[in-house]
């Protein structure tokens, strides 16, 4: 029996060992630590990088009926929101988007553009946040690739010309009127 006793102590005291110097090691080499307090952000994925363009790529979209379209201008500015319905800060800022399509009427275009979702998925989610401006689908996430788009949601501001003058990213109905006023009032 002692010798059982003896056994289990020398194999509790080398796992006990074992943890302490993993616990105690250093963590330079180490992005975050999860058991501390604070906020963390996956490496790489703070911020988008600079747009790619200075004008919107010419990639096929498909609207509300599966058709293949391409987002140009129809010569008044643009909203450009690209979203999906599994990202929290899409769906925050999606009622805030539609509130200020709702004031501003037809003077500025608001255009949803969805990488992930079905068609059904993204009217639905969209429609339950209020919004009634056009959505289109980037099958296949083209659009947002050609944007060097790495985080969402993104807003971009396109001139009556069809060229992207900003992007930011998650913003709020505050800001966005600004933003409009800023650019085109």
């Amino acid at each position: 029996m002692r010798a059982v006793v003896a056994v289990a102590s020398v194999l509790i005291i080398a796992v006990g060992s074992v943890a302490w110097s993993r616990a105690v090691r250093s963590d330079d080499d180490l992005d975050a630590r999860l058991d501390e307090p604070g906020n963390y952000v996956l490496p790489g994925l703070v911020t988008n990088p600079p747009l790619a363009t200075d004008a919107l790529p010419a990639v096929e979209l498909l609207d509300d009926d599966g058709a293949a379209v391409r987002l140009v201008s129809d010569g008044r500015p643009m909203v450009v929101n690209l979203w999906y319905s599994q990202c929290a800060p899409c769906a925050r800022e999606l009622a805030d988007l539609a509130v200020v399509h709702e004031e501003v009427g037809d003077r500025v275009r608001f255009v949803g553009v969805n990488p992930w979702d079905t068609a059904t998925t993204m009217r639905r989610f969209a429609a339950d946040r209020g919004v009634a401006y056009e959505l289109l689908r980037d099958e296949g996430g083209r659009f947002g690739e050609a944007l060097d788009v790495v985080a969402y949601p993104v807003t971009l501001f396109v001139g009556p010309d069809g060229e992207v003058v900003d992007a930011t990213g998650p913003i709020e109905a505050r800001e966005l009127r600004a933003r409009i006023q800023e650019l085109w009032s």
